[in-house]
């Protein structure tokens, strides 16, 4: 049994534009163990996805399953003890902490939420989680604006893991930090996930900070999954012209030449192409393209694609 497990997931809003689907029928599963990374360009839904699955944002239809249970529409109360199993890592480590609270207060909140022990204990639970990341013994007297923007997001990740998760949706944890740091920040992932048997589900709008952390990868346009593989096979073999221009966008000292942009902007997700999503921006769209949408088919075991022309890429 997966241990998330969504199915025709679709969050809609109203706009003054109309209906905007943000996610538009996404079928995921993330396994035990598991680092799913999901990547797309800024605007395609992929952190609406994110919070759905947390049910911070109200899904419109499909379900969200956790560990085989249906949590879709279990109202909040009952989802109080879902929300100690999956937890979130946010991507502004400046915004989502509470300037006025130190350390060890931001950090004791879920603790009390969840009445997790005395005082005493939670305060232990709170040092020892703090060491582990990677930060001061003295942090927990100080305020955020203290800290630089990489030991901010270390109190992001000491922070969801509090609660012993099994679950961490990481929210593009790392686009807001310089290079140097974001490799650190990954690492102590990676080492978390070892120590705590963490699953990630890893948003990202940067392919090669994926490439660096997950086993699997979906690749998202326009509120849906386009193309899903395994890592090396997504690298080796990818079969969607979008994940092509994603992959073209990461920069190669050892390509010869550097590929061109991938042209024109992301359609509004209120007002969604006809036949193929990508067809307004694709370089090999056909009349097909432009008419009907590709069915998400499987062109190799563990291997699926939505395009036409799948067969015909390599």
């Amino acid at each position: 049994m997966p241990l998330l497990s969504v199915s025709d997931l679709k969050t809609h809003y109203k706009s003054r534009d109309g209906l905007l689907r943000a996610v538009d029928g996404v079928d995921l599963v993330v396994e035990r163990g598991e680092t799913v990374g999901l990547v797309g360009e800024s605007g395609c839904g992929k952190s609406t996805l994110g919070k759905t699955v947390l049910r911070l944002v109200e899904p419109t239809a499909g379900r969200i399953a956790f560990k085989g249970e249906d949590i879709t529409t279990r109202d909040q109360k009952s989802l109080r003890s879902v929300r100690k199993s999956i937890q979130m890592i946010f991507q502004d480590p400046y915004a989502s902490l509470n300037p006025r609270q130190t350390i060890g207060e931001i950090l004791e909140a879920p603790l009390i939420v969840h009445k997790a022990g005395d005082r005493a204990r939670r305060q232990q639970v709170i040092s020892g989680i703090v060491a582990k990341v990677g930060l001061p013994a003295d942090s927990i007297n100080r305020y955020p604006h203290e800290f630089s923007g990489g030991q901010r997001q270390r109190i992001g990740i000491a922070r969801a893991l509090l609660l012993s998760p099994e679950l961490v949706v990481c929210d593009e944890p790392v686009s807001a930090l310089d290079l140097s740091i974001q490799a650190q920040i990954l690492n102590l992932l990676v080492e978390m996930k070892k120590e705590f048997g963490l699953s990630y589900l890893f948003i990202s709008h940067d392919l090669s900070v994926v490439r660096y952390f997950a086993d699997r990868v979906l690749v998202m346009y326009l509120g849906r999954i386009v193309e899903s593989a395994d890592n090396a096979t997504l690298w080796s073999d990818p079969r969607h012209p979008y994940t092509r221009a994603l992959m073209d966008a990461v920069p190669d000292p050892a390509r010869p030449r550097q590929a061109a942009p991938l042209g024109g902007d992301l359609p509004s997700p209120s007002d969604i192409p006809t036949g193929c999503r990508f067809h307004t921006r694709c370089p090999l769209a056909t009349d097909l393209c432009r008419t009907h949408e590709p069915e998400f088919r499987t062109v190799a075991p563990g291997h699926q694609v939505a395009c036409h022309l799948a067969s015909h890429i390599h």
